[in-house]
Parts: C-alpha cells; structure tokens; sequence
C-alpha cells in the first residue's frame, strides 16, 4: 500500500487553512489542518476531482465594444477548461446582450451553461 500525502492551502474562505491531504493508494484518505467542514470537502474534491470556474471572452457583432465577457455559471471538470476555451474562441454573439444571458447552453455536454457577465448594448 503507498501512502501520499499532500500540503494544500484552502480557498473557501479567508483563513486560507495549510492542509495536509493523505492518499492511500492514489485514493482521499484523510485531510488535517482545516478548521471547518468545508475545507475537508474542498481538499477531498481537489484530490478527487478538481474543478475550476472558467471566465473568458466571446466576439460580440454589433456591440459597443468588440468581446464580451463570459462565466461559466457552475464550476467544470479541470480537466475540460482549456477544452471549453477553444470552443469558446469560435462563439460569436449578436449585440445587444444582458447579464445573465445564456451564451452556450451545456458546454461540451458538461450540464453547465456559459452566461454573460455583462451588459452589451448595440451601436
């Protein structure tokens, strides 16, 4: 059986816990140093399966500026992020836009929506 064990700093609050994950055999086992709950369960998805939001920019024809900002509205696999960047490149809105619009529905068939973070009026 290998043991691993990994020193991670916590983000779900301003604390900023230094936590030690413990791995037997590449599997979660036990995490130290938290002060709450939700640090436990942050480090055991992070070693289990990291997920990351994703914001970027999408063209905008007809907008007062030429890109507009774009979230995803729920946290993606880590490993898709650059995967959902390059399809992102490609994606070109028609102007005007709200906060809140749906600009990609179920990216990569991930179950999460790209939406607008901002307001985009038309010229």
């Amino acid at each position: 059986m290998s043991v691993e064990t990994k020193v991670m700093n916590c983000i779900m609050c301003p604390m900023g816990c230094e936590m030690t994950v413990t791995l037997k055999d590449g599997k979660f086992a036990s995490v130290t140093g938290n002060t709450c709950p939700r640090g436990a369960k942050y480090a055991q998805d992070e070693v289990t399966a990291p997920k990351r939001m994703l914001t970027y920019t999408v063209k905008v024809n007809g907008g007062l500026l030429p890109l507009l900002p774009v979230v995803s509205a729920n946290v993606l696999p880590k490993e898709k992020v650059m995967e959902c960047a390059a399809y992102l490149r490609d994606v070109v809105v028609e102007a005007p836009v709200k906060t809140g619009d749906v600009i990609v529905k179920d990216i990569l068939g991930l179950g999460v929506d790209i939406i607008a973070s901002r307001d985009m009026d038309k010229v």
